[in-house]
């Protein structure tokens, strides 16, 4: 899959889908989610969460696919990923009627 790059040429942009958020502190989350846009690489930094104006400052630390650490997630995937960072309070399980959260951001081009 190829990425878009943004404007200033070094980034991509990514979303991930708010399933289910299994366990949440006040840093770290693990949350089921469904790749929307990527590939979501592994250090992936997400700013934006949708119906919201709260700032978000959250890397993706780590992907699971069917019990497998992945690098990268395509779009279609879902997976358990690990969130950091400030704004891991705002992440919220989705309902059949929202389709739940979508969380955006970039990734950095290798």
């Amino acid at each position: 899959m190829t990425e878009t790059p943004s404007p200033d040429g070094c980034r991509s942009g990514v979303e991930l889908q708010i399933e289910r958020v299994i366990v949440a502190s006040l840093e770290q989350a693990t949350v089921h989610v469904r790749c929307l846009r990527g590939p979501v690489r592994r250090g992936a930094r997400f700013n934006r969460l949708s119906g919201s104006a709260r700032a978000l400052d959250l890397t993706l630390t780590q992907a699971v696919v069917y019990g497998h650490r992945v690098p990268a997630l395509d779009a279609g995937l879902t997976a358990f990923v690990t969130l950091r960072g400030k704004g891991v309070q705002t992440l919220l399980s989705g309902t059949p009627a929202s389709g739940g959260q979508v969380i955006q951001g970039t990734n950095l081009l290798p």
